[in-house]
């Protein structure tokens, strides 16, 4: 084995979050018949319909047109899916101030999902100036309304004293709830927490079962940490074997520490 294994990585997704209609029994001739009465959730509804292809043959320049019509009518949701696709690009050309203008227009009419992408707008600095205390504003706003990956954020920003004064209490605080809450990235970053002693107290055990369930969850960069425990035997026994299918697991979804971790085990 050559060269240090890679520490372990505090995780943080950053992309905006699309919503996906609930399933309704509508066909698409009455989603048609509803979006031409100026039903603007009707609208919504058929975008999605054409943004996957379900009964018509897939557009992304009528879905966008939809999205924009429901908007205009006042569905929050078409606003909020009609930001995604201006920040990513996806149907229309990219536009991260038009994008910005929509979650605003979602998250001021109380669509919290458009708080948390606006979150992420300011704090990357995407169509707007970089002010990461209006993004924990945001988060904040959107996680007292419900929204897990509101939470998320926050955590990340306490944990980091990004916006906010650091707090490694309330980090961790927030990553319990939204890992109870099926959110597997929190569970990944309250395993590092309990790695370090941060916030809670040191239980490099209960780390190993929060990146187990971070890891069995898809979570990439979890497995690679859990790679980590196994080469250092940390809370479990060292086991390079185990270390490297789990890096090597780590590296097929997508974490560039996986890879590097495996290419050192590897060799």
């Amino acid at each position: 084995m050559t060269g240090r294994i890679k520490k372990l990585i505090f995780l943080i997704a950053a992309t905006t979050f699309f919503f996906v209609q609930p399933i309704f029994a509508q066909s698409l001739k009455e989603l048609e018949r509803d979006c031409n009465s100026q039903i603007a959730f009707s609208c919504a509804l058929l975008a999605e319909k054409y943004q996957k292809g379900e009964g018509v043959r897939q557009n992304k320049f009528k879905m966008l047109e939809l999205y924009q019509k429901g908007c205009d009518g006042g569905s929050l949701i078409a606003c909020l899916n009609l930001g995604v696709k201006y920040e990513q690009g996806d149907g229309a050309r990219q536009d991260k101030f038009k994008a910005v203008e929509l979650f605003q227009k979602a998250c001021d009419g109380g669509e919290i999902v458009g708080c948390t992408n606006l979150g992420l707008m300011y704090t990357r600095g995407d169509g707007v100036r970089q002010d990461k205390l209006k993004a924990s504003e945001l988060y904040q706003q959107a996680c007292d309304a419900g929204d897990n990956a509101g939470c998320s954020y926050l955590g990340f920003n306490y944990s980091n004293g990004e916006g906010v004064r650091q707090d490694k209490f309330k980090a961790a605080e927030l990553y319990t709830k939204i890992c109870e809450g099926g959110i597997i990235l929190g569970c990944g970053n309250l395993g590092n927490l309990y790695v370090k002693g941060e916030g809670v107290r040191q239980d490099k055990f209960k780390a190993v079962q929060l990146f187990e369930k971070g890891c069995n969850g898809g979570e990439p960069q979890a497995c690679s940490n859990l790679g980590v425990m196994y080469i250092n035997g940390d809370g479990v026994r060292k086991d390079k074997i185990k270390a490297l299918n789990l890096f090597g697991k780590a590296c097929d979804l997508k974490s560039e520490a996986g890879c590097e971790n495996y290419a050192k085990l590897k060799n």
